[in-house]
């Protein structure tokens, strides 16, 4: 069996503005299509994180449901619970992560008045 792959507080950077449960999503997310996650890590269980993270174990339950959702994350029944084997999944997190992160640079281009091809072009450019 894999070796559990622990949370610390300091795995997670946490905005007290938005939703606890919306932030593991996508910080662990980002683990996945990052590679830090590799396919059939197993993660804590649900009580487990909740201790380590001291949050409420309904906050992790949400999140680890949604990354089910998301076919991030498997569980089965007395085994605990494993990051995908499904590649197709992972790829797809990927491209899905790099859309938002492109929106993101539209938006700072256009919130400065240029275009995404004249911030890239600067962002090319020696100081």
């Amino acid at each position: 069996m894999p070796p559990i792959r622990g949370w610390t507080a300091q795995d997670f950077q946490i905005d007290p503005s938005r939703p606890l449960y919306e932030q593991f999503v996508e910080q662990i997310r980002a683990m996945i299509a990052r590679g830090e996650l590799e396919p059939g890590t197993r993660l804590p269980s649900v009580r487990e994180t909740a201790a380590s993270l001291r949050v409420n174990p309904t906050t992790v339950m949400k999140a680890y449901q949604e990354l089910e959702r998301l076919e991030l994350i498997v569980t089965f029944r007395g085994q605990g619970t494993f990051v995908t084997q499904a590649e197709e999944a992972i790829r797809l997190t990927r491209r899905q992560l790099a859309k938002e992160a492109v929106r993101r640079l539209e938006e700072t281009a256009r919130s400065i008045g240029i275009t995404l091809e004249e911030l890239w072009e600067l962002s090319r450019e020696k100081e």
